[in-house]
């Protein structure tokens, strides 16, 4: 499903969906022994850094208005609003959105079904709301404060007075028990895990509750509680959670669902009772009276519906639209303007996946000769304008990304049980990814790469790679499920053809795409990674080894890797900023090794086109443009022909 709405910043930490976890053999338990046995020793090497560098952590034991991951917070106690908000902004209006897909029910908290777009940030809310001009900091939503020691072994959250569902009952300590337990045994797959941590949950009155967490050095805990969406007991069975509905839902959240026309669109309007509305952390947001998502099955069609007015705001990702695509009458007359938004954040990773579970991509060889044949300077040129940057990081554009950086000591230290994992130029900052004349012939790489396929056992027979033992062709197919995706890969696939490798686009629809794509039925496809400023506990759902062969989870590239798993243990495990930075780096380099994905491209800015009735703040947050702290000018005629 594609979205012409943002992802809500707020709750960056991924949610999907949970399966029965196959039975392992004798090998697999192994190699899992030998996976933690090497977690072991990187964890063991963080801790020395971590005696050695020294580190900061929040004082423990006394109740907070907030927590930050590293380091301090930046708003104080008695902060008013956060820095990237208009805190009188008017109130008022209809704002309309589009995603293209479809959705079948109103439970975004579990796997089955697809979920309308807006439940998770205007319906259901959290203990804490995250501080979008900080790397990973929370503030007292429905909590008041938090607790938690030096060592967040344990966190305690204690709920406001004032905290009301939207059908006027409040917010208690047995609402957010229940809830803990429900998403643990019946939620999406990351929050089974996240929450199955806790091994204790006491209720310390009618709004405390402490939740200790199992040893293992997990200091991400606290934070990942303090996002949890807390759902009404009184309302909610856990005999029918995991269904599939289409039953409104009751949350404590600013807006309350009021038309649903499903596949078609949502409705959302603003509670005009809603409990929080005057908390520093809300001040400024939630500005329109109505928000409404409309759902369009082709990209092409949910253009045209922007240039009519029929939705008000698009992110735009396609550089040939950007730059020749928006010249039209409400874009001439000043009606629609275009923007550029800077962001500070790390671009994630899209790349086209290597489904390694498959025989043909088991080999490291052939992955990175399949990534000398992609030309990104020709296709950059040829399809995007020039205006795509190459992707070289997991965390590009941002202090977490490795390249072009040697590895420090505390990397060093925590990849050396794993020096045959990790490339030296990749260890020493000076890789990249292979770079063409931008001709279109890309004879260099081309050679390279067929050098790489021969060691690898394939062969040219008649202008075709086949397997020098089997005689089985090199063949594989790439799924597709956007007419942008496909164009793209059309272009590879010809690039493969001068090397001998036969390569099928399969297009299919949003709903088969997502079901394969949880299954791994799949050779390659288009996938992106999102990043933040302080990634943590969605790392394991995204690399961990002991994930890769579960369905649901968003390993798609099947990822079993010994230096992968501990860097992700080392990065939670980190009690200050410096030895974080390190980490991520130092998992950075692990994945990039590998060669599990093609890196595909970013942009450098966001761009978005509105409709002038729309209104935003003068500063933009840390994590880019925030449409909910967006609002509708009542003066725009625009806003009263709406």
């Amino acid at each position: 499903m594609v979205s012409c709405f943002p992802r809500p910043a707020e709750h960056p930490k991924e949610h999907n969906c949970n399966s029965t976890r196959p039975r392992l053999n004798d090998k697999a338990m192994r190699r899992r022994g030998t996976i933690y046995s090497w977690a072991s020793i990187a964890f063991k090497a963080l801790i020395l850094f971590s005696c050695l560098v020294g580190h900061t952590s929040m004082a423990g034991a006394e109740p907070q208005h907030g927590i930050a991951m590293h380091g301090k917070l930046r708003h104080g106690p008695d902060f008013e609003y956060f820095s990237y908000v208009n805190s009188a902004a008017p109130k008022g209006g209809r704002v309309v959105f589009a995603v293209q897909g479809s959705f079948d029910s109103l439970n975004p908290l579990i796997i089955r079904g697809v979920a309308a777009t807006g439940l998770r940030g205007y319906v259901y809310e959290s203990l804490m709301a995250r501080a979008l001009d900080e790397p990973f900091s929370l503030y007292g939503l429905l909590a008041e404060t938090i607790d938690t020691p030096d060592d967040r072994s344990w966190v305690t959250f204690t709920l406001r007075k004032e905290a009301k569902f939207s059908d006027g009952q409040p917010v208690t300590a047995d609402d957010l028990v229940f809830s803990h337990a429900l998403l643990r045994d019946k939620g999406r797959k990351n929050h089974r895990d996240y929450y199955s941590k806790v091994t204790k949950v006491e209720k310390l009155g009618e709004r405390s509750v402490k939740f200790t967490f199992a040893p293992g050095g997990d200091r991400e805990m606290p934070l990942i509680l303090g996002l949890m969406p807390i759902l009404p007991r009184h309302l909610v069975s856990r005999d029918s959670f995991e269904e599939t509905s289409l039953e409104p839902p009751v949350g404590s959240g600013p807006y309350v669902v009021t038309k649903v026309d499903a596949p078609k669109s949502i409705t959302y309007t603003r509670n005009t009772n809603y409990w929080g509305r005057d908390l520093a952390v809300n001040r400024g947001q939630y500005n329109f009276d109505e928000v409404r998502f409309e759902y369009y099955r082709d990209g092409s069609a949910m253009f045209e519906a922007f240039k009519k007015g029929l939705y008000h705001l698009r992110p735009e990702s396609d550089p040939g639209r950007w730059a020749n695509g928006y010249d039209f009458p409400a874009r001439r007359d000043g009606r629609v303007v275009k923007e550029e938004f800077a962001i500070g954040i790390p671009s994630g990773m899209s790349g086209l996946v290597f489904n390694t579970r498959r025989p043909l991509f088991a080999d490291k060889r052939v992955r990175k000769a399949l990534t000398l044949l992609f030309d990104f300077e020709w296709l950059n040129k040829s399809l995007y304008h020039g205006l795509h940057a190459r992707t070289q990081s997991y965390f590009d554009r941002s202090e977490l990304s490795s390249h072009a950086r040697a590895a420090d000591d505390v990397e060093r230290a925590l990849l050396a049980p794993f020096e045959s994992e990790i490339e030296p130029a990749i260890l020493n900052g000076t890789y990249s990814q292979p770079v063409s004349d931008g001709s279109g012939q890309n004879r260099a790489n081309r050679r390279r790469a067929l050098a790489l396929l021969a060691r690898a056992g394939y062969v040219l027979k008649g202008g075709n790679l086949v397997n020098g033992k089997s005689g089985e062709p090199f063949a594989f197919e790439i799924m597709a499920a956007t007419s942008g995706q496909e164009r793209l890969l059309l272009s590879y696939t010809r690039a493969l053809k001068k090397a001998g490798i036969t390569a099928r686009i399969r297009l299919v629809d949003s709903a088969q795409y997502q079901s394969r794509r949880q299954e791994y039925d799949f050779d390659m496809m288009q996938n992106f990674w999102y990043a933040s400023l302080s990634p943590g506990n969605e790392q394991n759902f995204r690399w961990n080894s002991r994930l890769a062969d579960e369905s649901g989870t968003f390993n798609y590239p099947g990822i079993k890797s010994p230096a992968v798993d501990a860097m992700i243990i080392a990065l939670l495990a980190a009690e200050n900023r410096q030895n974080f930075v390190s980490a991520v780096r130092a998992l950075d380099r692990a994945l990039l090794s590998g060669h599990y994905v093609i890196p595909l491209f970013h942009l450098p800015r966001q761009w978005v086109a509105r409709w002038s009735m729309l209104r935003y703040p003068e500063v933009t947050a840390l994590y880019g443009y925030r449409v909910d702290s967006w609002w509708i000018d009542p003066a725009s005629a625009d806003a009263k022909r709406k």
